[in-house]
């Protein structure tokens, strides 16, 4: 039974895009709503024009406890720390906690595809969004959204049961949730976010969210080849379907790749789906992301010419090991969204190339070890930036004289960085903008990270 908002009384902590389209959705629903941010108006001036024409109480430049008065529920954008003490006061109160992913899911009839993982999660996202677009005919229609572009809620009342809504869903939006979508993709669960959830097991009992409210008749589509994803297997209410470079036993249902075909496994039977001869996107990580995405264009019943046309054109998601220029026989890259050393893992092992590596941003309190250990065996130069470069030059430690031997630069930012690594480069090089870090220390988010990025290596002579 779906919620009726009238006059209920909804406090929104953060006024980003999450925040500012659940505002809009509930206010229209007959809410009266409460929209708090810990900025000042005058650095909100954007959003407060999202706002124009609706009636909504604005609470500015703070966190006072004394809004929650009078509350029925509230609700916590993406980002907003759980630790603050306005949250930790309606805990304390009793008062529900949601998002509005919990709130779309609540409010829609039709079937939710929820997508979620460490690393990947976009990618699969974007691609299996491209295999259904080119797959339904009109009246239906696909949805893409959730923790990438435009937020679901701005759309629930036109989405029709039968539509393809596939969501993306981060930790940070799992983590109050108490439902979950009818398919559940999880793409694998390394450390990442440990300076918000505090310990690997908080982080992955977040994620773990998206199976924990499944049914009997759901399905969840999980990573076999991965440690964090497949110890999940065990909160499976319904239907299990796994993917991997490699098959599982002929009983397990899966797809794997064979011969440079997506092999699916059904009841002991095998069929191709699709070749990736094709495939435009670099790395082996992302073989796990078309396998994920194939998983469950299956499941779906998507038509095999449309996951095969989508596989061949997709040519990835911004700032993810995106190539921004070739110069003088170097290649630039950008994987700003590597806010993990197990992204930027990934990320040099996509290449047998020379590698001069930019690496740095605020770190986020996660491991390093196996990172440090690629980076003595693969890469070339690094050249280190931003608040956290002294910590992890220190991690890097110096090179033993076994492995490949690397040199280190450290600079103050990314434009230095850059600077540096076009004098080092020579033809046949890689230069990789792939950070293993937050970019909270000298930009806004790692878009406008890999924006800036971008901007230099294109204005580079």
């Amino acid at each position: 039974m779906k919620t009726n908002w009238k006059n209920r009384n909804v406090l929104i902590i953060g006024a980003a895009r999450q925040g500012l389209a659940l505002a809009r959705f509930l206010v229209g629903q007959g809410a009266n709503v409460t929209l708090n941010d810990g900025r000042e108006e005058r650095q909100l001036s954007n959003e407060i024009k999202q706002l124009a024409g609706i009636t909504i109480d604005l609470q500015f430049g703070g966190h006072p406890l004394s809004i929650l008065q009078g509350k029925d529920l509230v609700c916590i954008s993406g980002g907003v720390p759980l630790t603050i003490p306005l949250i930790r006061k309606a805990v304390e109160l009793g008062i529900p906690l949601s998002n509005d992913s919990q709130i779309f899911f609540e409010s829609t009839d039709s079937k939710v595809i929820g997508i979620t993982g460490s690393a990947g999660k976009t990618t699969t996202t974007s691609l299996l969004g491209e295999m259904a677009k080119r797959s339904v005919k009109d009246p239906q229609k696909v949805w893409v959204g959730g923790n990438i572009g435009t937020p679901l809620i701005e759309y629930v009342e036109v989405i029709k049961p039968d539509d393809i809504v596939i969501v993306e869903l981060s930790s940070f939006q799992l983590d109050q949730m108490t439902i979950s979508p009818q398919i559940a993709v999880v793409t694998n669960i390394t450390p990442n976010h440990l300076d918000r959830h505090g310990t690997l097991e908080e982080y992955t009992a977040a994620k773990s969210h998206i199976l924990t409210y499944q049914s009997a008749s759901d399905t969840a589509i999980l990573n076999h080849e991965d440690e964090g994803a497949w110890k999940l297997r065990g909160l499976v209410k319904g239907k299990l379907f796994s993917f991997g470079l490699k098959p599982l036993s002929p009983e397990q249902d899966c797809v794997f790749i064979k011969n440079q075909n997506v092999i699916i496994q059904r009841d002991g039977m095998q069929k191709a789906l699709t070749s990736i001869e094709g495939l435009r996107i670099l790395g082996q990580h992302n073989l796990y992301n078309v396998l994920a995405a194939c998983a469950t264009a299956e499941i779906i019943k998507l038509q095999p010419k449309a996951i095969q046309e989508a596989i061949n054109t997709f040519k990835g998601v911004p700032h993810r090991l995106e190539l921004v220029s070739e110069k003088h026989g170097v290649r630039w890259y950008n994987d700003s969204i590597a806010t993990a050393p197990e992204r930027t893992l990934a990320a040099i092992e996509s290449f047998t190339e020379p590698i001069i590596l930019l690496l740095g941003g605020k770190d986020k309190n996660l491991p390093w070890d196996r990172l440090v250990l690629s980076i003595h065996q693969q890469v070339d130069h690094v050249v280190l930036f931003g608040a956290d470069a002294q910590k992890i030059e220190a991690a890097l430690g110096k090179s033993d004289g076994i492995s490949r031997p690397y040199s280190i630069d450290r600079t103050l930012g990314l434009d230095d960085a850059i600077q540096v690594a076009y004098r080092i480069a020579q033809a046949g090089d890689v230069v990789l903008l792939s950070p293993g870090a937050t970019s909270y220390d000298e930009f806004k988010d790692f878009e406008e990270r890999g924006e800036r990025f971008r901007l230099c290596v294109h204005q580079l002579p």
